[in-house]
């Protein structure tokens, strides 16, 4: 399947698994490693530093012991979400975090308006209920404020949603895409950052709260 279709096309078991298994045994050993290699991550890196408010509240959701955030830009608070305690208290970037399976329970501990910005770096593959946690994005963001969805072609393919492994990378941008205009952005916008060509691929979708 590819680009363009609506959520209401998706076959039944688009958000299935090939591993039932709970998501909190799969991650309950920390993985120190990153995901995508160094051209993947300067590109993001890049992304982030032109798109990010310099001094603002940011989330990083999905996140494990690297955000992939520039040295460079200071910011008042970066709150880690993640599945693995170890990996978040390893990342010297959060100030605060918390460890929530999101496909259990989609509810953000976080109060309306409490965001200037939010990430998802290589995660939203794996979110069965995808919809659900970026309307509480919504929620928590400032009015405006941006979400920045990031992925490339790796991933844990026993975790990864069914509909996910049968799209293209167009087709994984337009899903993300319809998640962020069903929850409510604004604005959503397609950037490639990575072509593939040099180093892993890397797009990112950006919608406005």
């Amino acid at each position: 399947m590819t680009a363009p279709f609506t959520l209401s096309d998706l076959p039944p078991w688009a958000f299935e698994k090939q591993d039932p298994a709970a998501d909190a045994d799969f991650y309950s050993e920390p993985r120190l490693v990153t995901h995508i290699d160094d051209g993947a991550i300067a590109s993001l890196t890049a992304f982030y530093r032109r798109r990010l408010p310099p001094g603002g509240a940011v989330l990083d959701l999905m996140s494990s012991w690297v955000s992939h955030l520039p040295d460079d830009v200071a910011f008042g608070e970066v709150i880690g979400h993640g599945m693995n305690a170890e990996e978040l208290a390893a990342n010297p970037r959060l100030t605060r975090a918390f460890v929530q399976d999101l496909n259990a329970d989609p509810t953000l501990p976080l109060a309306d308006g409490a965001l200037d910005a939010a990430m998802i770096c290589v995660g939203a593959q794996y979110l069965q209920r995808p919809v659900e946690v970026m309307t509480e994005l919504r929620r928590a963001l400032k009015p405006g404020a941006p979400l920045i969805v990031s992925f490339s072609n790796r991933c844990f393919p026993t975790k990864a949603i069914a509909v996910w492994l049968r799209l293209d990378t167009q087709g994984q941008a337009a899903l993300v895409g319809l998640y962020l205009e069903a929850a409510g952005f604004s604005g959503v916008e397609t950037h490639v950052l990575a072509d593939g060509r040099g180093c892993d691929p890397m797009v990112a979708i950006v919608g406005h709260a």
